[in-house]
């Protein structure tokens, strides 16, 4: 067993898990924070997407001991229960950005982090290309891409990057 310390979307956690856990896994199985999905297995998919120190990274691809240390924000982190949406969930329910909602949590991480690499003023190219490493089986991606665009100028007029 290794011993792991790290922040998960602002609380510290430590935990004594098997070294070959997947951070994907540490997250469902043992915080039971099962908004961050396992679509694919092979890293192709993006439903596994969290924030590692604030970047976008595949949880699928981690083991759980390399995140030892460091800070985790996954979707449920984005906003407490009961508080408003982050303004990209938001916007990603104003716009259709989901059909079934699979993909939905990684495809949000991702925008977000796109913003903050990328800045508020976002276009369509700019966007579809970002996304290149997030599948979705459902919606063709027009609405994905049109909530993360007003995501991100709502992002912008509330100031959170």
């Amino acid at each position: 067993m290794a011993k792991i310390s790290l922040i998960v979307n602002g609380k510290p956690t430590t935990a004594d898990i098997d070294p070959r856990t997947l951070l994907v896994n540490f997250l469902r199985e043992n915080l039971r924070l099962t908004g961050t999905h396992i679509g694919c297995d092979t890293s192709q998919c993006g439903a596994c997407i969290v924030h590692l120190d604030g970047k976008a990274v595949k949880s699928c691809t981690m083991l759980a001991v390399m995140a030892d240390g460091h800070e985790i924000e996954t979707i449920e982190g984005l906003a407490a229960d009961g508080a408003p949406l982050h303004p990209m969930q938001e916007a990603f329910r104003e716009h259709h950005g989901l059909q079934c909602g699979f993909c939905t949590p990684g495809m949000i991480m991702t925008a977000i982090d796109m913003v903050r690499r990328k800045g508020y003023d976002l276009d369509e190219c700019t966007i579809r290309e970002e996304l290149e490493g997030n599948l979705c089986r459902c919606t063709g991606y027009q609405n994905i891409v049109a909530s993360i665009a007003a995501g991100a100028t709502a992002m912008a007029k509330s100031r959170i990057a």
